[in-house]
């Protein structure tokens, strides 16, 4: 199954993606940042990844565009997982690389049914 890469600053919702998706089978390997999923990302890669926007250290829409231009990650589906529901910050989201947007709160159903969607 496919290996997923979840990056949030919140532990509430590192929890509950790992769960949601673990639970259809995907292996989840979670950061709490940008920083740390790139030093992840530097060692492995994934299938998927799903990022928040608003992280300390480095911001989902840094992290976006600092994947797209590492081996491995040119191509591979990247949803925003975030409370933002800006036009704007969408736009610049899919300007730097984003494949999807997936609001929070979010349902088990949402989540699988959009990185299922993603992987096809």
């Amino acid at each position: 199954m496919a290996r997923i890469l979840s990056v949030d600053d919140s532990l509430t919702i590192r929890r509950m993606v790992k769960t949601f998706l673990e639970a259809e089978g995907f292996e989840v390997v979670s950061a709490n940042d940008g920083v740390d999923a790139m030093e992840i990302a530097r060692e492995q890669v994934f299938d998927l990844v799903l990022s928040d926007i608003n992280m300390p250290n480095m911001n989902g829409i840094s992290l976006v565009s600092k994947l797209r231009r590492l081996d491995g990650y040119g191509e591979i589906p990247i949803i925003m997982l975030t409370t933002e529901g800006s036009d704007f910050k969408k736009n610049k989201a899919k300007t730097f690389g984003a494949s999807g947007w997936l609001q929070k709160p979010f349902t088990q159903e949402r989540l699988v049914g959009a990185v299922k969607k993603l992987l096809d």
